[in-house]
């Protein structure tokens, strides 16, 4: 989720997820954080800045479902079980 491309804010990835309220990214993110999948960054600018990337253990997940999101598309489309 947030960035395996690096560091982006809220806007971004609202814009990115189709159909998320504001309200609902907001509690993914603070769960997120609180897993120690995504960290945020407050640059104490007028207006704040607030961005967020991976941790260590995010970018490693991240290389873990890679495969899986990989097996899967092969799949789709498939009447194979």
């Amino acid at each position: 989720m947030a960035g395996a491309r690096g560091a982006r804010r809220f806007s971004e990835y609202r814009a990115l997820v189709e159909g998320i309220s504001d309200r609902v990214l907001a509690a993914r993110f603070k769960e997120l954080e609180q897993e120690g999948l995504i960290e945020r960054d407050v640059q104490p600018t007028t207006p704040v800045s607030i961005s967020y990337s991976l941790t260590t253990s995010g970018r490693q997940l991240i290389s873990l479902l890679h495969p899986l999101v990989t097996w899967s598309r092969t799949r789709q489309g498939t009447d194979t079980p």
